[in-house]
Parts: C-alpha cells; structure tokens; sequence
C-alpha cells in the first residue's frame, strides 16, 4: 500500500448472496481479482472549510451507509452487481498543512492513475478543495471540462489560500483549465456576491440557474452541456457539492440554504451524466455526518446520488 492512500479505519465483512447489499459488492482493492472498472477513493480534508466543518467524516460515514442500500435498481430494472467496484481507500492528511494535504491529494490521485488507468474515478469528499488537486493529476497534458453541480461559484480570490471556496478560482488562474469549459448547474438565491458574478464572466464560466435548468430539464440540459463540453474538451470531471441541494434535502452540510434542487432533480442530472464516455471522474464533497440528522437524510442522498450515477454508467456504457 502507498505511504499517502492508507486503508480505511473502516470496513464491512462482506457476504454473497442473491440480495446483496453496497457493502457486499464494493471491494477493499486487495480483494478483486479483476481490474476494477471504478476506483473510490476517500479525501477525508476538512481544515481548508470556509465555515467549521466535520466533512473529514464522510468518507467513513459514506461507508457505513452502504447497509442500507442493495445493487438492483428498481427504476431501470437492473442489477449492477456485475460492475466491479474497488474501494482503494483514504488519502493520507496532514494535521494542520493544507498544501501539504493538496500534494499528498494530487500525488494520490497520480498513482491511482498509473495503477489503474482506465478506471473511472469517484473521490469522496472532504470538502470542495479537493477538487483542485484532483483535476491537477487528472489533468496533466489533457484539456478538462467541469461540471459543476453547486449553490456556489467558488471563485473567492486566493488572499487567504486554498479554501472549500476557491477549487475553481485556483485551477482558472493556473491554467489548469478554460473558464469557458467550467459549466456551473444549480446556482440559485443569494449566495453569490457581486464580486464573484464578476470573477465568473471574466473568466468566462458558463453558469446556469436552478430556474434555468428546470424550465430545459435534466436530458435536455445535459445533452447541450456535454454536446458543448465534448468538442472541446479531452475528458469531463464532475464536481458534486452536495450544498446544492435544498436544506430540506440535505441539512448535513457546512452551507446549507433553501431554495436548492430537490434529491430527485439531482439523480436525475446524474443518471444523464452517467450516459457519457467523456466523463472520466467525479466527486462528491461538503458533507458533514455531523449536522445530519438521526435518519441520515444527508448522508443517504449522496449514496443515492453515487449510486445512481453508476448505474447510469453501468446500463449505458457496457
């Protein structure tokens, strides 16, 4: 095992069986046999966190959650046992050095490249940080297109350092990647200053309402999306921040507000996203099993949302 991806404090004893559960079909990487078609991989980082945050928490909580879900999806009448799924385990933190946490994010990332190339990558979050790291090993020598699913722009300037608040301020001014190729889905209320709506047309990044998106719908804005993102870009990393949901949904994050997409307007984006080969990554950040409530409400959207994004993946891409 690499000295920076450590095994998780946590893991299930798995069972076989015709009704399997997630805890059952997703493999410590030493169990599978096979190259794994998709790699999780936890970013336990919450120090970066504008506001107090226990999103480190997650990766963990994500696990224990998978108890509670089977791998046959009723919707689509499909079992997606079959994909091979490899859960690689945690990045190792520093303490108290953020840029040392974004290198060992990066360097991580980096190796689970080399060793498994043609996996898809789900990072689970952490906080929005991680993104940037993330993209900067994915995107060594190729052009990235983002989506953004997200209250926020995170375009706050860099003053006082890497933040949850400025993954993509960060890989816009290093040339990491194109404003034009950054499309930010489910902007809504008033979160965004004046200055940042500023920072985005300067940058040129595509942003797109909540109103917006619900008068077009999940397929059809998908579609002109990823129709704009594929003839420009080499592959797309999708950033989920789960403070796009609607605090009614998702209480269990750091910034939550009302006025956000319901659970089911976000599986549905990400059942389109899963249909398209160009989308090589994902993550999933802001989540914090601190402030969720005693039914997990938060805490079992996200797996739903990974989940759903999978098997979208799984029926359209075999």
């Amino acid at each position: 095992m690499s000295e920076i991806i450590v095994q998780p404090s946590f893991k299930w004893q798995r069972q076989d069986g015709q009704d399997i559960k997630v805890k059952d079909w997703i493999c410590p990487i030493a169990e599978i046999s096979e190259e794994p078609q998709v790699v999780v991989l936890g970013v336990p980082l919450s120090r970066s966190s504008i506001s107090a945050s226990a999103a480190s928490e997650f990766p963990n909580a994500f696990r224990k959650s998978w108890e509670l879900f089977t791998t046959y999806y009723i919707d689509e009448q499909v079992d997606i046992r079959a994909l091979r799924v490899a859960d690689i385990g945690d990045v190792k933190m520093h303490t108290t050095d953020i840029l040392q946490c974004h290198h060992n994010i990066r360097d991580a990332m980096q190796e689970v490249m080399a060793r498994h190339p043609q996996s898809f990558y789900v990072s689970i979050g952490g906080d929005h940080s991680i993104t940037a790291p993330l993209v900067r090993a994915l995107s060594e020598g190729k052009r990235v297109g983002i989506l953004q699913f997200d209250t926020h722009l995170d375009l706050r300037d860099l003053s006082n350092g890497p933040s949850n608040g400025t993954p993509i301020r960060q890989l816009l001014e290093a040339g990491v990647v194109q404003g034009e190729d950054v499309y930010n889905i489910g902007l809504h209320g008033f979160y965004n200053a004046p200055s940042l709506i500023e920072a985005a047309k300067h940058y040129g990044v595509n942003m797109i309402t909540l109103k917006q998106m619900r008068r077009k719908g999940a397929q059809q804005q998908i579609a002109e999306v990823m129709a704009e993102l594929q003839d420009k870009v080499d592959f797309v990393y999708v950033t989920v921040d789960i403070d796009v949901l609607d605090i009614a949904y998702a209480p269990g994050v750091p910034a939550s507000t009302p006025g956000g997409m319901r659970t089911d307007e976000l599986f549905d984006l990400l059942y389109e996203v899963g249909k398209y080969d160009a989308v090589r990554a994902m993550d999933f950040v802001c989540i914090d099993p601190q402030r969720d409530t005693s039914e997990l409400q938060t805490v079992k959207a996200v797996t739903y949302a990974f989940l759903t994004a999978l098997c979208s993946r799984y029926i359209h891409l075999k």
